[in-house]
């Protein structure tokens, strides 16, 4: 990994862990804007180390900045397989297979999917692990707070991606 992709990872990796510290909206769960950045680095980096490395820190972040009782497991496992199926999804989706720049549209639709991946198994390992909070159900709670912080993160992560792409089209490489 060369150092401007590490810090680029690092500066994105702190926004989001700033909106990761949002209040808790149902039951002290709370839109993962963490999950937008960390998909805007590996879709910049689209590598197997920048994914795992990327989802590893990101997990220990969200950890460390829960309000979700008992969510430190669930948070660094959802950003670790989440993380890697954003790698997968960027690969397969990219034109030709040949990591090209991925279209606003495909972009969308992995921050859709990622997103929607990260939820089913924070529910689930959170579930497995310590239970919902106020006896909800995996249902009711994906329906309530994935699907549409899975919206929200379209549009969120598709922002974040236009500004670091400005930002890397105006600096000379």
């Amino acid at each position: 990994m060369k150092t401007k992709e590490l810090v680029h990872a690092a500066i994105l990796l702190a926004v989001g862990t700033v909106l990761h510290l949002i209040p808790g909206i149902v039951n002290g769960v709370k839109p993962d804007f963490l999950l937008a950045c960390m998909f805007v680095i590996i879709m910049l980096t689209p590598n197997f180390k920048m994914a795992l490395t990327v989802g590893v820190v990101a997990g220990v972040l969200a950890a460390i900045t829960t309000s979700f009782p008992g969510g430190q497991i669930p948070n660094i496992l959802d950003k670790v397989i989440s993380g890697m199926f954003v790698l997968a999804l960027a690969k397969t989706l990219s034109i030709s297979g040949r990591n090209r720049s991925l279209s606003i549209a495909t972009k969308a639709l992995i921050f859709f999917l990622g997103t929607l991946c990260s939820g089913a198994i924070f529910l689930g390992s959170a579930l497995f692990l310590v239970g919902l909070p106020g006896g909800a159900g995996f249902g009711a709670m994906f329906v309530a707070i994935v699907l549409p912080t899975s919206i929200a993160n379209i549009i969120f992560g598709t922002i974040v991606d236009r500004i670091v792409a400005t930002y890397k089209s105006k600096v000379v490489a």
